[in-house]
């Protein structure tokens, strides 16, 4: 099977630009993704014209079309009381916590020592409570897992060494607030490789029988800056630190106009998806090119028979230096 053909794009792409919005801003991109009351819900970021973020909620009966825009920010940075989002709120990652019935959301707080990942919840996307930072700085590309490993939450996120390749990485906590246990899980490879360098989250982890589902970007480096592009991993079940297969060629790759041409060209970056499980599609939701959204889809079981064909990487050990 060739893995560059498991996702076609929604043939009218982009799904949503600034043009949808009911008020002005210069791009909308990266947006989180969640099933609610049988409506899709995207949470999007939206870049304003003085180049500060916030979040706005779109909203679709198919998850595809037909989307109505609330008619002003959903989820706006709050410097006055949250001065870690001076410059505003970006990327937010959403998952459901059955425990709490209630969707928590791991987004990017833009703060004047660089990006960090903070969280907050919401049962109806109108009204959100702020937990606080998670990481210090620079850190992001984050999300929950749905349910707890031993009693604690666990959480994959991107630090970003000042040396070194800026990997996945899982951390711990039993409350949500207070973070530990710090264990690498994915690396970026080194080289020529697509994604050498730098590797981060896309969607939050989705369960699988055979292990958490995993999409990630990467980054390849070239003369005239990078190409994001797109990848897949299966991690265990019991234990998100081992990762069980990992796909060597991307999986989707900026080809289209709209993804390579654009405030940051060369890009597409998933960041939501949804499972209908009653017709086996999976959706993904992608920023591209930081300046619209796009829509790909595929079906679920052929996602994962093609990553069970790809190669086991080398398992880290537990013991091993951060």
């Amino acid at each position: 099977m060739d893995g560059t053909k498991l996702f076609r794009r929604y043939p009218a792409n982009p799904i949503l630009t600034a043009g949808d919005l009911p008020y002005r801003a210069n791009t909308v991109m990266n947006p989180g993704a969640a099933t609610v009351e049988g409506e899709t819900v995207l949470l999007m970021r939206v870049e304003d014209r003085r180049g500060i973020s916030h979040l706005t909620v779109a909203r679709s009966a198919n998850g595809v079309d037909g989307w109505r825009v609330e008619p002003e920010p959903s989820f706006r940075s709050a410097p006055d009381r949250h001065p870690e989002e001076v410059w505003g709120v970006e990327d937010p990652r959403l998952t459901w916590l059955p425990e709490r019935a209630e969707w928590i959301m791991a987004y990017t707080a833009y703060s004047r020592r660089g990006p960090l990942v903070s969280l907050a919840t919401t049962t109806d996307f109108r009204t959100f409570e702020r937990i606080g930072p998670a990481m210090p700085p620079e850190d992001k590309d984050a999300a929950l897992f749905p349910r707890r490993f031993g009693g604690r939450w666990a959480m994959l996120h991107r630090p970003s060494p000042l040396r070194g390749n800026a990997n996945i990485w899982v951390s711990y906590s039993p409350d949500l607030r207070h973070w530990g246990e710090l264990s690498l899980v994915l690396e970026a490879r080194d080289g020529a490789w697509w994604d050498a360098g730098k590797v981060g989250l896309g969607p939050p982890p989705l369960e699988t029988a055979e292990g958490w589902l995993v999409m990630y970007h990467g980054t390849h480096q070239t003369a005239s800056g990078p190409i994001y592009r797109v990848g897949l991993a299966l991690l265990d079940l019991d234990d998100p630190r081992l990762v069980h297969h990992r796909t060597d060629e991307w999986v989707m790759s900026p080809t289209e106009p709209y993804e390579v041409m654009g405030d940051v060209g060369r890009v597409v970056f998933p960041t939501g998806w949804i499972h209908d499980e009653a017709t086996d599609e999976l959706r993904v939701y992608y920023g591209a090119a930081d300046t619209s959204i796009g829509l790909a889809t595929a079906r679920f079981a052929d996602v994962l028979t093609y990553l069970r064909s790809c190669p086991s990487p080398h398992r880290r050990r537990h013991t091993d230096e951060p």
